[in-house]
């Protein structure tokens, strides 16, 4: 195939060069005629070289070659005519000479050049010439040929036409012109008009020449050609003194008909893509109707998504966000009128994908939000009427990734990108509607860009009213789906939207979230509640800030504690984890504990409670409840609501507990972490920490009984080291039972064992951890005696 077209492109190359060698030659001759003044000869000439233009043998693309390179040389046989003229040597008969030319190319073609300078000379009515000239090359029926012939006409006549509006203008001119008829715009619009009719049926006929099996190559031929066709529409354009009144009644219906009744699919769009582009955006405006009402009656085979969209984006271009383009949407109904046609000629097209639809939806809703920005119900009717012509044909849902997905997905983002705010995309009612037509991976697609929208900017939604719309449109991301893949919830995507949707409860407030949220199943549960209930805690302590302005703020933060502990519950009942609902109750311990409300201490004892529950109860990995210990008595200790009588049977709750631990090295770790809680623990009503230190002492012996029972002797080693370190600590807090001799005794205990083990890099950690703990010591003793030494001198001073 690719051999064959060298070839043809060879024997075309051939062809052409021949043809131009003969044009060259009798070029020569016509110009060495005319500089003899020898016209007649100069024509014969030059008729012989239009003879080469009879040839069928070339494609458009080396026809238009040699076309190019003949017209070049009439140019130079028309000055030379004008020249004779204006010398003397006038010959008026010679319009009438070169029509007894033998051959119709040559003829014609050295009728436009005679006929264009006689024009030029005012040697005859311009109007007449042009009507005659038109109509003589009827001709021409050739469809390459005459194409060509009637674009030769086009181009010469250019700068000719009549522009004036009333004939007696154009009669008075100086003493050299003759008072001749020369026309008005309007025989400027008919001439052209009559050649764009009938270069119009010329190229629509080269689709039935030849065989059914270049079929391809005649479409690829005729789309070459077709800018020879739209030249007479932007003529057309460029003409002055045609009214808005004119083009709509005269003009365009006439186009049209000719659009219309060649029913050629490939003449049809690009005719009619060629009136959008070439005439004035005031002329579309007032025309719209008929146009769209002629896009209705094209053939079943044209793209006429490619024409609309063509159209509505000239209408965008133009009329944007001008004062004077609302002007014109508004006297006019523009995006009305656009609407309504368009949702007939797709309703009348059976055949029309459904993927153009859409892009013409995109189109329109393109329209509507560069000049409609503020009229959101136009937004809305197109989301409207989407839905109402697809509906019946997507059964089952439209997948995200097939072109009408694809399509209705950037439909749906649209408004998302432009409002670039949440809360005007939710006063569009048929938004949800519409996007209800996407399988589960695009509906989950588009909520997650709504969400991401909300991140970015921020937007709050501050109503109940907003927030329920909001979470309804968002449902896909807050339930599960009848159509959602089985297992949905264990992939990957899953965890990452359900973390989308726990960052943007902060952006929300609602009365009663929780009726939303409880409906997600299980499985989101824990990302949705986790930040609904720290919302929750911040909102409680807005109520506590504004206590001065709101007289029933007590009221509503026990409510909120209500909801918190309720919310709680529920995650724990419906999810697998107890480790989350265990450190919200103690979170809300916490918060409570900074909000002096009425029985705070029953609220928070509640949580506490609930926490020890969780532990006793659910928590029964090693680690795990070692981790629970830690986090039970670092919450009591930061917490100052408690009485003594609550307070006590908490930490020693916390004792009992540290003290069943399975294992003996986290045994012995929690238990010296609840000596915290006897001498940092605090009271309520007391403005002192406990500082029970006989209890503190206790603790840490007990936890150095439980070391030394340990039979992993590295284990061990770094057991005393630990319960070391805490002797050290609460001994520079000032700790009074325990003395010097105490952490003496444990660093030659620690020495001791270290000395009994082999070396290793287990063994070098250990040794450095308690070289280190060794080191602080020294450095503290150092800076106790430096401090001695200073108020020893001090005191001699002032002695």
């Amino acid at each position: 195939m690719v051999r064959e077209e060298g070839q043809e492109t060879v024997d075309q190359k051939k062809l052409l060069d021949d043809s131009l060698h003969q044009v060259k030659l009798e070029a020569a001759e016509m110009r060495h005629c005319l500089e003899k003044s020898l016209l007649l000869d100069a024509l014969k000439h030059a008729s012989q070289m239009l003879a080469e233009l009879r040839t069928s043998a070339l494609t458009p693309k080396y026809y238009y070659h040699l076309y190019m390179e003949i017209t070049h040389e009439l140019q130079r046989l028309e000055l030379a005519l004008i020249d004779e003229f204006q010398k003397g040597n006038r010959r008026p008969d010679l319009y009438e000479i070169v029509q007894y030319a033998s051959n119709i190319i040559p003829r014609l073609y050295l009728l436009i050049t005679v006929g264009i300078a006689f024009i030029k000379l005012h040697e005859a009515s311009r109007r007449d010439i042009l009507r005659d000239l038109v109509e003589m090359c009827c001709g021409v029926q050739h469809p390459l040929r005459g194409l060509f012939l009637r674009h030769y006409l086009l181009q010469c006549t250019q700068n000719l036409l009549p522009k004036s509006v009333n004939e007696e203008h154009v009669r008075l001119g100086t003493h050299f012109e003759k008072k001749t008829e020369d026309g008005t715009v309007h025989d400027s619009v008919d001439f052209i008009l009559a050649n764009f009719g009938e270069m119009n049926k010329l190229w629509v006929r080269m689709q039935h020449q030849g065989q059914s099996r270049d079929r391809e190559r005649r479409e690829r031929e005729r789309r070459e050609l077709q800018i020879l066709v739209g030249t007479n529409l932007v003529r057309l354009s460029q003409l002055d003194n045609i009214s808005i009144d004119y083009y709509k009644k005269c003009i365009l219906p006439k186009i049209l008909v000719q659009v219309v009744s060649c029913k050629d699919p490939i003449a049809q769009e690009y005719l009619m893509e060629c009136v959008i582009q070439v005439f004035s955006d005031e002329f579309h405006v007032r025309s719209l109707d008929v146009f769209l009402k002629t896009c209705a009656d094209m053939h079943q085979r044209v793209n006429i998504k490619n024409v609309l969209t063509a159209l509505i984006d000239r209408l965008i271009s133009s009329y944007g966000m001008t004062e004077e383009g609302r002007e014109i949407q508004e006297n006019y109904g523009l995006f009305e009128l656009l609407s309504e046609q368009i949702a007939s000629i797709v309703q009348s097209r059976s055949e029309m994908l459904s993927e153009d639809i859409v892009q013409l939806q995109v189109s329109m809703i393109n329209f509507a939000l560069s000049c409609y920005r503020t009229r959101y119900q136009f937004v809305d009717k197109v989301f409207a009427t989407t839905y109402t012509i697809l509906q019946g044909a997507i059964v089952p849902k439209t997948a995200y990734n097939c072109p009408l997905g694809k399509e209705l997905g950037k439909l749906f983002r649209i408004p998302i990108e432009v409002y670039n705010d949440v809360l005007t995309l939710l006063k569009l009612e048929n938004y949800g509607l519409a996007l209800s037509m996407l399988d589960h991976r695009g509906r989950i697609k588009i909520a997650s860009c709504i969400v991401m929208n909300m991140l970015d900017e921020r937007t709050e939604v501050n109503t109940v009213e907003a927030t329920e719309k909001l979470l309804a449109l968002l449902s896909v991301l807050l339930t599960d789906q009848v159509d959602q893949p089985r297992d949905y919830e264990k992939s990957d995507e899953f965890v990452e939207e359900q973390t989308l949707v726990s960052r943007m409860v902060h952006l929300l407030r609602s009365d009663d979230p929780h009726n939303f949220f409880n409906k997600g199943g299980r499985c989101r549960l824990m990302y949705t509640y986790v930040p609904l209930i720290f919302k929750a805690f911040v909102l409680s302590r807005e109520y506590y800030n504004n206590r001065d302005e709101d007289v029933a703020w007590e009221e509503k933060a026990k409510a909120i504690f209500q909801f918190i502990h309720q919310t709680i519950c529920s995650l724990l009942n419906e999810t697998e984890s107890a480790s989350l609902p265990f450190r919200l109750f103690l979170q809300s311990a916490l918060v409570i504990d900074t909000i002096p409300i009425e029985n705070r201490e029953m609220l928070a004892y509640e949580f506490l409670s609930q926490a020890f529950a969780v532990y006793e109860e659910e928590i029964s990995d090693s680690r795990a409840q070692l981790a629970a210990i830690i986090l039970i008595t670092g919450t009591l200790q930061k917490t100052s609501c408690f009485s003594e009588e609550n307070h006590e049977p908490l930490r020693t709750q916390c004792l009992l507990s540290a003290g069943k631990l399975f294992k003996k090295p986290d045994q012995c770790r929690a238990v010296i972490s609840c000596a915290h809680l006897f001498w940092s623990g605090q009271i309520a009503g007391q403005s002192d920490r406990m500082r029970q230190s006989k209890r503190v002492v206790e603790c840490l012996k007990k936890g150095l009984k439980i070391a030394s029972q340990c039979v992993d002797p590295y284990v061990q080693v770094q057991l005393f080291i630990e319960v070391l370190n805490h002797y050290i600590c609460f001994s520079e807090d000032g700790c009074p039972d325990i003395t010097r001799d105490m952490i003496n005794e444990l660093i030659a205990k620690v020495s001791e064992a270290l000395a009994r083990l082999e070396m290793s890099s287990d063994v070098e950690q250990i040794q450095k951890h308690f070289n280190n703990t060794v080191e602080h010591l020294k450095v503290k003793k150092a800076e106790t005696e430096s401090t001695a030494a200073t108020i020893a001198s001090l005191s001699q001073a002032e002695i």
